[in-house]
């Protein structure tokens, strides 16, 4: 679920950023590289779950890991430089529209936590962001 708020806070951009957002199903899919640039890929990278609130049933906090994936291509430089000038600008933008911000399904705020270089290659450059969201695990008995 908090997957979905991502990419509509993505898609939501005005005026718009990337030429596709989608979900882990479709990055796992690719072969190469996506059908358009920018690309934006949002998925869980990691879960922690904290201590259970509840004697009976559940009530547990989970911080939880939200990756961005940024798939850029310039054409005018086969090594990556100039895709990895274009990236900046949509990194900048992509935190300053998820940072801060508390997703419906959210416990607090998402926070920036960082980013890293995936791949360079044949002038596409893959950069992924990392989201701390933190979200409520809850049952009753």
């Amino acid at each position: 679920m908090i997957v979905d708020e991502f990419i509509a806070q993505l898609l939501a951009l005005d005026p718009p950023v990337f030429s596709l957002v989608e979900g882990i199903a479709e990055l796992a899919s690719l072969q190469d590289a996506p059908a358009a640039t920018p690309a934006g890929y949002v998925f869980i990278k990691e879960e922690a779950g904290g201590e259970n609130r509840r004697i009976t049933g559940l009530l547990q906090r989970v911080e939880a890991d939200i990756g961005v994936v940024i798939v850029m291509q310039n054409v005018s430089d086969n090594a990556g430089g100039a895709a990895m000038a274009d990236i900046e600008a949509i990194k900048l933008t992509t935190i300053g529209a998820i940072a801060g911000t508390q997703p419906p399904s959210a416990a607090d705020t998402a926070e920036y936590i960082g980013g890293q270089l995936v791949r360079a290659r044949n002038g596409y450059v893959w950069w992924e962001l990392t989201f701390s969201a933190p979200y409520y695990l809850e049952s009753k008995p």
